[in-house]
């Protein structure tokens, strides 16, 4: 199984575009590759009867020979296995330029009202309340009842093996497998990537391009602060929620549980200091500080018994040492620490030493394609 690279962000404005029209869709599941591929298993993308797509599975290079197999998925309302093979070498067959040496196995499937808009209307569903899913999509089939781009949700296989398999997938992030014999059938288990969620302690001008930047990726962000002249939703249009509340209250405001990351940058020592215990009697996994090393040492000192609750878990001076002193370095670099620590699977944030080198320190917790059908 390999750790799921589903987006679906990106694909919801198009999808409830066309949803809204009665217009069937195309979507591209990536459920297998092999090589050097630019996307890996689980990568969605999808594509509208006009030709407008969203989502990627190359660097743009197949994405137009994949629409006109999706058209005939749109138009036969029949699922298509598409593979391309750029393992030998002899790109100019197809002068598709994939300038990738492996193999992509995607399969497009019709989405539209014949299918109550599954699966992508059960997904958008589990994101829209952030919680854990996945479905099963048919992938190879002797079996009439379950035919190839058959889509299944848990409890609609009437096999538990399935529902296990989905289960699983849910549980850990990762794609999987269900296979039946007599008659043969396989099932590509795909769960939902939940984007992490943020909370940001201090709602200044230089919050503007961390959010910015988390929305980008899809992220979710909600805003913190005691000024209502700062905690004002009109200057924070991407995010998900602005909250005028008192440091000590947060916890009566948010319900820290839900939350990958924490970054305390009210620019205010008190304010700050009422952030970090609160957070201290959270498990939120990251909390990021901003200000000097200087500063930290100070607030820490200040937290007294609190301090030991959260000094595994600290992350300051807040960012990754990339360079650069404008709001949007500091922006970036704070997104990039995030990043790398909710993204690398071992629990490890990402750090750069001294010259070109890259190293790893504990962190809290935490192609001629052969074308076929």
């Amino acid at each position: 199984m390999a750790l799921v690279e589903s987006l679906l962000g990106p694909l919801l404005p198009l999808f409830e575009r066309e949803r809204t029209a009665g217009r069937t869709v195309a979507l591209g599941l990536l459920v297998d590759t092999a090589g050097s591929t630019y996307r890996k298993s689980g990568a969605l993308m999808l594509i509208a009867s006009n030709g407008d797509s969203a989502g990627l599975l190359s660097g743009g290079c197949l994405e137009g020979d994949l629409g006109e197999y999706a058209r005939s998925v749109i138009d036969t309302g029949k699922s298509r296995l598409v593979t391309y093979d750029m393992r030998g070498g002899d790109d100019l067959i197809w002068g598709l330029g994939l300038g990738c040496e492996g193999a992509m196995h995607i399969l497009l499937i019709p989405v539209g009202p014949d299918n109550a808009w599954q699966p992508l209307a059960h997904l958008a569903r589990c994101l829209a309340d952030h919680e854990r899913c996945a479905v099963g999509v048919v992938v190879e089939s002797e079996r009439v009842s379950f035919p190839v781009g058959t889509v299944v949700l848990k409890g609609s296989a009437g096999h538990p093996g399935v529902d296990g398999a989905l289960d699983e997938a849910a549980r850990t992030g990762r794609t999987g497998w269900f296979e039946a014999t007599a008659p043969r059938w396989r099932l590509f288990a795909l769960p939902l990537s939940l984007p992490p969620k943020l909370l940001l302690l201090g709602a200044g001008p230089d919050a503007a391009p961390v959010v910015d930047f988390a929305a980008r990726l899809n992220w979710k962000v909600t805003l913190v602060d005691h000024r209502p002249a700062y905690a004002d939703a009109g200057h924070f249009l991407s995010a998900e929620r602005v909250i005028q509340t008192r440091p000590e209250e947060l916890l009566s405001a948010v319900d820290p549980s839900h939350f990958s990351a924490a970054v305390v940058m009210s620019h205010h020592l008190p304010s700050d200091l009422k952030y970090l215990r609160a957070l201290a009697a959270t498990s939120v996994p990251y909390i990021g500080l901003l200000g000097p090393a200087v500063r930290r040492e100070r607030l820490l000192a200040d937290l007294e018994s609190d301090a030991d609750k959260i000094r595994n878990r600290l992350h300051a001076p807040v960012g990754l040492p990339i360079g650069g002193r404008s709001p949007e370095s500091i922006a970036l670099a704070i997104i990039a620490e995030i990043h790398a620590f909710v993204h690398i699977g071992d629990g490890r944030a990402l750090q750069l030493g001294q010259g070109s080198e890259v190293s790893l320190h504990p962190a809290a917790v935490a192609r001629a394609p052969t074308r076929s059908a």
